[in-house]
């Protein structure tokens, strides 16, 4: 056995190098392979790409986003310590801390910007603390201060040490607008849509914005199963005494997740489609070779080698044209995955624009992440195709009369 598949090689590799072989039976064959390779080079770099906007997505955005929150229906949460004391009971809740959330104006010279104002208790750890440019976090207790995203900032001209004013509206009926002098003491800069967004309070400077003389009106969760946040939120709240809007990271930023994934599915069937057309190639190759080789085929089977050998002969001279194109192609997505962030950059510089603009999006610059697991699946997808394209004019080859082919 291990013989016969030895001839079938030597005859394959005899048949793809001939001399005798026409300029343009070459060309199709070697655009078969540049289509495989160009293919495997395309799938791995794009979904490197999807794999590090996922990764960003979960690792990094999701920190500064609660999994789980109740959020109070009016005013503040009356029994807070009932939503504490299940969520220490819950297996899947990691940690719980308490959150004033309210949107406010910011008023600098006769322009007004909008921000998302989150008070938080300074004595905890936050991942936002990370972020920070000056590490001024402990400064946060005290009275009427605020952290600004870095995009925001710029945007207002302020930075650490400067007095910016809020305009927040009345909670009830149609009361003046309250307005709170505030002094910015850091920035902080996650890249991203939050820098531009997001400003950070203590609890009672949050208090004072939405006009609450203790308590708060949110409690965050964190899961350790991300994907698991909505049956928690549903699990605790339906036990709950007060009335609170359930909220969960997948109702409020889940349409990235699912943007991700579906881009990632699409990458996948048109990987298949791509490669199915670049391994028609193989086909025309194939059919051509076995048109142009018909005396040598019936030399061969006078001589004595049998229709399966017949068979893996050009199957295997297909499979050459695949097996080429596919390590070519992972080989250079692979080199092209992990130098793509060095790349644009370079792109950034010289075009002197940005690629994402962090304004808009929830990440500033294009992430990477190779899975090696993403390179086998494209690989064998590439393999598979070149094995089927082959079937078909080795079949062809098998069926050729001897007498017609030797006289031909």
């Amino acid at each position: 056995m291990l013989g016969q598949w030895r001839l079938a090689w030597q005859l394959a590799r005899r048949f793809r190098r001939g001399r005798e072989r026409s300029r343009f039976l070459s060309f199709i064959s070697a655009s078969s392979t540049s289509g495989i390779a160009l293919g495997c080079m395309v799938f791995i770099t794009g979904l490197s790409v999807m794999n590090g906007f996922s990764e960003v997505l979960q690792e990094r955005f999701l920190k500064l986003v609660p999994h789980v929150e109740f959020n109070a229906v009016e005013g503040r949460l009356d029994y807070p310590e009932t939503i504490f004391a299940l969520a220490t009971d819950h297996p899947e809740v990691t940690d719980a801390w308490p959150l004033i959330h309210t949107q406010a104006l910011v008023q600098q010279g006769r322009d007004f910007v909008g921000v998302q104002v989150t008070g938080l208790d300074p004595e905890r750890e936050h991942a936002i603390k990370d972020y920070l440019k000056e590490q001024q976090w402990s400064a946060l207790t005290q009275p009427n201060t605020v952290i600004l995203g870095s995009g925001l900032a710029q945007k207002l001209g302020v930075a650490r040490g400067d007095s910016i004013r809020f305009v927040v509206a009345a909670e009830r009926g149609f009361q003046a607008p309250k307005r709170m002098q505030l002094t910015v003491i850091d920035t902080f800069e996650f890249g991203g849509q939050f820098d531009h967004q997001l400003a950070y309070v203590n609890l009672a400077t949050a208090r004072d914005f939405v006009g609450l003389d203790s308590g708060f009106s949110t409690v965050a969760l964190a899961v350790d199963d991300l994907f698991s946040a909505e049956r928690v939120a549903n699990e605790i709240g339906y036990q709950l005494r007060d009335y609170v809007y359930l909220e969960h990271w997948m109702r409020s930023q889940g349409h990235l997740y699912r943007d991700i994934q579906m881009v990632r599915m699409v990458m996948y069937l048109v990987l298949i489609l791509v490669l199915a057309v670049a391994s028609f190639n193989i086909v025309s190759t194939l059919v051509m070779t076995v048109q142009e080789k018909q005396r040598h085929i019936g030399i061969l089977r006078t001589m004595g080698l049998r229709t399966s050998s017949l068979m893996q002969v050009f199957v295997l001279q297909g499979l050459q044209n695949g097996v080429f194109g596919v390590f070519a192609g992972v080989l250079a997505g692979v080199l092209l995955s992990l130098n793509l962030p060095l790349l644009l950059n370079a792109l950034e510089r010289l075009s002197g624009s940005t690629l994402l603009a962090s304004d808009v999006y929830f990440v500033n610059q294009i992430p990477v992440l190779l899975d090696w697991r993403d390179v086998l699946v494209v690989a064998a997808v590439g393999l598979l195709m070149s094995l089927l394209a082959t079937l078909y004019p080795a079949w062809q080859a098998a069926r050729i009369d001897v007498v017609q082919a030797i006289n031909a």
